[in-house]
């Protein structure tokens, strides 16, 4: 076994970069607004490696005032590169506060890249017996690897991959790493503006490589070459050298290695943890105490012989990421980048002086729920045997109604025991009068109402509050606690373990346990409530939390008690034909590629299309260098070629049969016979609701085995019909209410189908005469300007050219150019105040929209548009919703709603009650909010959803 040191060198920004995009469709937001993700997604990465490798030495590298050589040898060098994201910029401090804490050296030199500090670094220590692993997705390090320097790769889905030599010179399909340079000056490379040698691509630049060795070589045997290819590199010989020259990692930047200053050290803990909490990285935290705390063994992917923890480096070294020279990011005292405060530590129980008492049975009980009904607002929380609540039964109930103090009521196990000290209780739930606190209450409340109990009165859910304040946050209690009210509650696996075997039942945990961890619970939540209370005022959405989501709480719980019948037989007997359809476009692809395969792995397929079956000349790749098989992709081409069409086939009925056809019976709740969805109000930013276990939203509807899928929905019996009330083009009558389009509201109040209507302005032909392809191309349109489609988009959902689809969304705005003028002054709004927000005031914070980086601030400037009319469909939805089941509760109809899909309601109606139910259900839905545009609902029955769909 080896016992040579091994150094790893982090390339800084690259693991930035990859850490800020992997979070760009769901930011990491703090209670303060700031966009955390570089940060995290970087540490994450680094903690990582280190977990992994427990490395002996390690720095961290970046660049500084970018390449001047490069820039002077070529001007261009890199100047197409967008504006860095606010986000990144405003990291780096944080990323170097971070670093220094951790004692890790950040190595820097001003006026040369990290890849040139990196590759001179890699060969001094290699001079001085060194392994070193060069830890970046970039390719272009692979010109630095020799027998004792790797690159070390996050590859995406988790994990590394080291590529020393034999890596090299298999992906590159190169003798000597050093051919690499080649390699990259032949093609070029855009992402640092290098231009390359025209019209050579990779696999040119490979067969070069394989005929005359290096960039030189080619040059002087370009008399070997033919036709264009010949006239275009002799032209561009000195361009061709000037790549190579710019593709060429330096090696002699005035930084050196010395091995003492780049000893992997034991942090600063405190420090680390400080940065960490005013960040709000809770998670982080634990990775980061977990890294540091394992007193075990690691052996490192990258060798076999076991290395000593960090942890025997007892003794802080000298700081090394502050100061002068090569050790200065910032060319002054990085420390004073972040403030902090070395007395900082975040309260708990076990610090914070508080009163936790539990109720005893019989008289202790009456007396104590005589106090609770002479309160006006109280906190209660309830603890259960499991998270389902249609199977849970009752621990306790915590009560709080003042801050440090509270109160617990345990549970007897034996149900009849339990039913009659809920009867004790019943009187606080059902009076009216008294306000009701809590987390999700939604969950509360369904557990409550399995032992007959109704919990009446005004509500306040502190989970719903914290969503309106704040929706790109996430909302758990822990979260909110910690960045609230600078408090870290019990954790639950302290008290009932991880999950497995050997977690307990909450009932298996001592009543004192139970008492501290169930009233904090309670007494969090109260103190919470009493800050959210102002903010909901501040953000102007008092009136939205009030009418709106705590109505809908109580619906929702109504709904998901309820839940659907499922017919399981009809599902089985789809499964079976789903079998036989996927069986034959197996036959029909193994016929077509000329051989059987996994069609199922990537990897397989795109070695068949694009190297066996080569139907495209220049397939796309993965960072990774597998060839792309995306829907994206194989969409594209599936109209050109049969196989890709059988492929695309085979994937949606798997994942239909998978995911739906054989999951669903798996999903019926054995104590009721049905399934129970569970609706989320605070996942979508945009205020939509999110369905769960099972997911019902996403049932495809575009396919005819995706439509089977919902006959196996069912009334209840022969008694019941299902009704499915689906508002019609509501977003596109928002928009035309919103942007004040006279054209197209008038043709919504006319009744026009109005994607004729569009299709006979745009292509100026009679209403009559509309073709279904132009009819077709104007809904495109009328859906896509609401998502910002662009000519390029548009171009690949029809049968039209780019400069067609381009005349024709210009056609568009010329035919309606309020809609375009909205667009505009919605973007401003945002830009002038930071969010757009939906007819009843429901906020989108878009803090990238006046960001530099053309890419980030695009997507918000699209949300600017979006979010409003997506919003506000689901805010009118919600208030349809509240009325309908306002009214059948007042009417004590039999009929109950079931499920809401986007725009669509399904009830399971009482035949006698239908006509009725028809009348009610639409004029509520119709009627939910006045727009200067009818909103118009269609009504259908059927004996199943499909067919009331």
């Amino acid at each position: 076994m080896s016992d040579q040191k091994r150094l790893f060198l982090v390339d800084a920004y690259a693991l930035i970069f990859r850490g800020y995009y992997a979070f760009i469709k769901n930011p990491r937001i703090n209670s303060k607004g700031e966009d955390t993700s570089a940060i995290m997604g970087f540490m994450n990465s680094l903690l990582d490696v280190i977990k992994r490798e427990r490395p002996d030495h390690l720095a961290v590298c970046f660049d500084k005032g970018g390449s001047v050589d490069r820039v002077e040898m070529f001007e261009a060098y890199k100047a197409n590169r967008d504006e860095t994201p606010e986000g990144i910029k405003t990291a780096i401090p944080y990323i170097c506060d971070i670093l220094e804490a951790m004692h890790i050296p950040i190595m820097v030199k001003e006026g040369y890249e990290a890849d040139d500090v990196i590759g001179t670094l890699s060969r001094q220590a290699e001079k001085e017996g060194y392994k070193t692993y060069m830890v970046t997705p970039d390719k272009d390090f692979a010109q630095l690897v020799t027998e004792n320097v790797f690159m070390y790769r996050p590859v995406f889905g988790g994990g590394y991959e080291t590529w020393g030599i034999p890596e090299v010179q298999k992906k590159f399909e190169v003798t000597d790493p050093l051919q690499v340079i080649d390699f990259l000056g032949m093609m070029g490379d855009s992402s640092d503006n290098i231009p390359g040698l025209p019209g050579v691509g990779e696999k040119t630049a490979k067969k070069f490589l394989a005929a005359y060795g290096s960039m030189e070589n080619l040059l002087a045997n370009t008399h070997e070459l033919k036709g264009k290819m010949k006239e275009k590199i002799e032209a561009n010989k000195e361009l061709g050298l000037l790549s190579k020259q710019l593709a060429t990692i330096m090696l002699d930047v005035p930084v050196t290695f010395n091995a003492k200053d780049f000893e992997l050290d034991h942090p600063d803990v405190e420090k680390v943890k400080q940065i960490f909490t005013d960040l709000e990285f809770r998670r982080l935290t634990d990775n980061f105490l977990k890294t540091f705390a394992s007193e075990k063994e690691v052996t490192p992917a990258t060798q076999t012989q076991d290395i000593k923890p960090s942890e025997e480096k007892a003794t802080p070294k000298e700081q090394k990421s502050a100061g002068e020279g090569q050790f200065s990011l910032f060319g002054g005292d990085a420390s004073a980048t972040t403030e902090t405060t070395s007395d900082y530590t975040r309260k708990t129980a076990e610090t914070t002086s508080h009163f936790y008492q539990s109720v005893a049975s019989g008289m202790a009980t009456k007396l104590f729920v005589k106090n609770l009904l002479n309160q006006t607002s109280v906190c209660f929380d309830t603890e259960t045997t499991g998270l389902n609540p249609l199977t849970a039964e009752l621990v306790g109930i915590a009560f709080s109604w003042e801050a440090g103090k509270g109160f617990y009521v345990p549970f007897p196990e034996d149900k009849t025991e339990a039913q009659e000290l809920i009867e004790v209780l019943r009187p606080f739930f059902e009076n009216e009068t008294i306000q009701k606190i809590g987390q999700n209450l939604k969950y509360d409340i369904k557990v409550l109402s399995k032992y007959n109990v109704e919990v009446k009165g005004k509500l306040f859910d502190t989970m719903l509050a914290h969503y309106l304040i704040n929706p790109d946050m996430r909302h758990n209690m822990d979260v909110l606690a910690e960045t609230y009210l600078n408090y870290t509650p019990i954790s639950i696996t302290e008290l009932i373990g991880k999950k497995g075997k050997n977690q307990l039942s909450m009932r298996e945990v001592p009543l004192e346990k139970q008492t501290e961890y169930a009233v904090e619970d309670a007494d969090i939540t109260l103190q919470l409530k009493e800050h959210f209370e102002k903010e909901l005022g501040e953000a102007n959405t008092q009136k939205l939390f009030d009418e709106i989501e705590i109505p809908l709480l109580r619906v929702l719980a109504a709904m998901e008690l309820e839940g659907i019948n499922l017919d399981k037989a009809f599902l089985n007997s789809l499964s079976e034909q789903l079998n036989s359809d996927i069986a034959n476009l197996e036959k029909s692809i193994y016929k077509a590629a000329g051989e059987e395969f996994n069609i199922a792995s990537p990897k397989q397929l795109g070695i068949i299309l694009f190297e066996k079956l080569k139907l495209v000349d220049k397939p796309k790749k993965t960072k990774t260098g597998q060839y792309k098989t995306g829907e994206d992709i194989l969409s594209y081409l599936a109209k050109d070629h049969d196989i890709i069409q059988q492929i695309l086939d085979y994937r949606g009925l798997s994942k239909l049969k998978s995911t739906y056809v054989d999951a669903l019976p798996l999903q019926v709740e054995e104590l009721t016979g049905r399934v129970h969805t569970d609706y989320m109000q605070t996942v979508a930013a945009t205020g939509r609701l999110s369905s769960n276990n099972p997911n019902l939203q996403n049932i495809p509807i575009r396919t005819e085995r995706g439509r089977q899928v919902r006959k196996a929905f069912v009334p209840r019996n022969e008694e019941y019909t299902l009704l499915a009330a689906d508002y019609s083009q509501i977003e596109l009558r928002i928009i035309a209410a919103l942007s004040k389009e006279e054209t197209m509201i008038e043709a919504f109040k006319h009744g026009e189908d109005i994607h004729a209507s569009t299709a006979s302005k745009v292509f100026n032909v009679p209403i009559s005469e509309v073709t279904r392809e132009q009819r077709s191309n104007a809904k495109t349109v009328n859906f896509g300007i609401i998502y910002g489609v662009s000519a390029f988009g548009l171009s690949n959902q029809t049968n039209l050219s780019r400069s067609e689809s381009k005349e024709l969304i210009d056609t568009y705005y010329d035919t309606y150019p309020k809609l375009r003028s909205y667009i505009h002054e919605q973007v401003d709004f945002a830009r002038d105040n930071g969010y757009v927000q939906t007819v009843l005031g429901r906020r989108r914070y878009l803090k990238d929209i006046n960001s530099r980086n053309a890419v980030v601030r695009g997507a918000a400037e699209r949300n600017a548009v979006n979010a409003p009319i997506q919003g506000s469909a689901a805010d009118i939805i919600k208030i349809a919703m509240i009325k309908i089941y306002d009214k059948l509760q007042a009417g004590n109809y039999k009929s109950k709603m079931l499920l809401q899909v986007h725009d669509e309601l399904v009830f399971d109606v009482y035949k006698p009650e239908l006509e009725e139910l028809k009348t009610l259900i639409k004029t509520e839905m119709e009627n939910a909010y006045k727009l200067d545009v009818p909103l118009d609902v269609d009504l259908d029955i059927g004996d199943n959803w499909l067919e009331a769909h």
